[in-house]
């Protein structure tokens, strides 16, 4: 069952990914971002009115901090998605799996050799899937956005971490209660709602819901199992991503890119498992 919930957060996660990086192509990445966190947001008070009520204040300082460096990332995110190749953007932004190992380096962990083997062989696949679309002339701002993407990510599961240990469902509200309230600061400072109409939002529901549940299913999997285990599976939304780019969008990949992307989606899996 544990193996199951992992698996199937990586679903969501990896289609949650591809609809927002598409739906970015005619909206701006800030208004699905912010539009997302709205749905995900009212959902999540839903869950917290009907018997999971806010406890404590530790999460706070933790959820605040994940809120505004998760809103960075995810619009950089989709941003690199609807500009780039999401088969080579979607391995990078994974990338992000590492900070929290390093972060606890820092702070005085001591990773498996197993850790550092994934980590190097995720980056090196990063340079084999990026190289071609540099070197091809095309633009290095998908391939930046995505690396800044990733940083925040990690960025964010740490802070998760850290916030949990006190209440996940507090941290993962307060969470997208600041990225919901910076993202309104901004659009009423630019006196715009980012052009969102009726058609987008069966798409912005998509997002936030698929996302929040995604959380929701890998705590839930880690809780009922291995940690490690649904880390791996957990870690796989990548491929769901470029699988739907494949099918939908017809992304075909330079043959040293495909290495690439094999090699970064095999080095984060290492990397979870270690």
């Amino acid at each position: 069952m544990s193996a199951l919930l992992a698996l199937c957060s990586s679903l969501l996660w990896g289609t949650s990914d591809f609809v927002a990086g598409l739906r970015s192509r005619t909206l701006p990445p800030a208004a699905v971002v912010g539009w997302s966190q709205l749905v995900g947001l009212t959902s999540l008070s839903v869950i917290v009115l009907a018997g999971h009520p806010l406890t404590g204040t530790a999460w706070i300082p933790w959820a605040v901090a994940a809120g505004a460096i998760g809103s960075v990332a995810l619009a950089a995110f989709y941003a690199a998605l609807s500009t780039g190749t999401m088969g080579v953007v979607a391995p990078i932004a994974a990338l992000g799996a590492a900070v929290p190992v390093i972060l606890g380096v820092i702070g005085g962990d001591d990773p498996s050799p197993l850790a550092w083997v994934g980590m190097a062989v995720a980056v090196a696949g990063a340079v084999l899937a990026s190289g071609p679309e540099l070197r091809g002339g095309l633009p290095a701002r998908p391939i930046v956005l995505a690396a800044v993407a990733a940083v925040g990510f990690g960025l964010v599961l740490f802070l998760i971490s850290r916030g949990s240990r006190e209440s996940l469902v507090s941290t993962l509200w307060g969470m997208r209660l600041t990225s919901t309230t910076l993202y309104a600061v901004v659009a009423l400072a630019r006196r715009t709602l980012g052009g969102v109409g009726r058609r987008d939002w069966p798409a912005l529901v998509l997002v936030g819901v698929a996302d929040l549940a995604a959380n929701a299913l890998f705590a839930l999997a880690a809780t009922q199992g291995m940690v490690s285990v649904a880390s791996v599976l957990g870690s796989l939304y990548p491929v769901v991503t470029i699988l739907l780019a494949r099918a939908v969008l017809g992304e075909r990949l330079a043959g040293i890119q495909n290495v690439g992307v094999l090699l970064s989606l095999v080095g984060v899996v290492v990397l979870a498992s270690g």
